[in-house]
């Protein structure tokens, strides 16, 4: 991550280092926020923001599932987030809106407290880094099971649940991979520390439903229709944990992660080690999406 130079909190733009907030403020004590990941791209005819509006859309369909009560709509989001893109003059980036409960009661009924709304724009590479994207990840299957529609709400973007991700992806690294694969109580495939997954199986491309405790990625959904467009067949189901050890091709999908092949899972290689072609078809589809190249696709950005 690299630092910009202003920061959108409530309608005004303040100085990168001024974006602070009180150390008891409840979102910080309780995790009692919600926020999005979204990326900008330079494109042939300026910047654009990739799939602005539903990502804003599902800002705040996440508060109203947390029961945080949000000051501005999708369309005001939308244009500041465009107008933080234009103050900090930035032909790409990774922004990160954030709706959270600030200084007020300490309890754990925080609806006395006001809601604050903060989104930040910088620059940042490739989540998984380059040579995961050009030449696949190690993965492992985490001993930590992914958040349940019983405890938490997983299709909303609550900050305190990434907890759970954060015990996985730190189990990961710990144990030498670089991704931790979830599965969900019932033992089935739900999701990445916090990306979607994909698997291929004799040209057919299956990924967990809603139902198996996954965040209903934006570009998880731009993927599947964009596979669909070129005639590949793309099926949700539930999907048992051993199906990635005869997977043809393992991907992984995220608005940070893009789309990242998967070469090993437990130290078993997927396929032949190496990124399968539907992955790679998946990779230069998006990658041609969010650079402006299908005009088809033009309806998913957003110009500054």
């Amino acid at each position: 991550m690299e630092p910009s130079s202003k920061i959108w909190a409530d309608g005004e733009f303040v100085d990168w280092e001024d974006a602070t907030v009180h150390y008891l403020a409840h979102g910080l004590q309780y995790g009692t926020g919600v926020f999005e990941g979204i990326r900008a791209y330079k494109t042939p005819e300026g910047t654009a923001v990739f799939r602005l509006h539903e990502h804003m859309v599902r800002l705040v369909a996440s508060a109203r599932a947390y029961g945080i009560p949000m000051i501005y709509t999708a369309e005001q989001m939308d244009e500041a987030c465009l107008e933080l893109l234009r103050v900090n003059e930035l032909e790409s980036a990774y922004i990160r809106p954030l709706v959270f409960y600030g200084l007020g009661a300490s309890g754990l009924n925080p609806s006395s407290n006001p809601v604050l709304t903060y989104m930040g724009a910088f620059l940042m590479g490739s989540y998984l880094g380059e040579e995961g994207v050009k030449n696949g990840i190690r993965a492992m299957v985490s001993s930590w099971r992914r958040i349940s529609h019983t405890s938490f709400i997983p299709t909303a973007k609550g900050s305190g649940q990434y907890l759970n991700s954060v015990l996985a992806k730190q189990e990961a690294l710990r144990a030498g991979f670089d991704e931790s694969l979830m599965l969900n109580d019932s033992g089935s495939i739900s999701e990445a520390s916090g990306m979607n997954i994909f698997l291929v199986s004799r040209d057919v491309v299956y990924t967990p439903p809603v139902s198996s405790g996954i965040l209903e990625g934006i570009t998880r959904n731009s993927v599947m229709e964009l596979l669909r467009s070129e005639g590949v067949e793309v099926r949700e189901m539930e999907l048992a944990r051993g199906s990635l050890y005869t997977a043809d091709e393992v991907f992984l999908t995220g608005t940070a992660a893009e789309v990242t092949p998967v070469r090993e899972v437990d130290g078993r290689d997927i396929g032949s080690g190496e990124p399968g072609p539907i992955t790679a078809l998946a990779q230069d589809l998006f990658a041609s999406a969010v650079a402006g190249k299908l005009p088809e696709y033009r309806r998913w950005l957003s110009f500054v």
